[in-house]
């Protein structure tokens, strides 16, 4: 289950959705949080964490 866990954090740790964009940004979480990020598209500091997928 190495090899998962692995893949999981590459593909979800710290990165971030606009909230009005949708675009995909890379940062850290604590930079994020403090305001500091914005997104690149449309200058919004709304970002969510990306979801996680429901493999069914």
């Amino acid at each position: 289950m190495v090899k998962v866990e692995a893949a999981r954090a590459r593909l979800l740790k710290d990165i971030f959705v606009c909230k009005r964009c949708g675009a995909k940004i890379r940062a850290q979480s604590r930079k994020v949080a403090e305001g500091k990020i914005k997104c690149r598209k449309c200058k919004s500091r709304a970002l969510r964490p990306k979801s996680k997928k429901t493999g069914k």
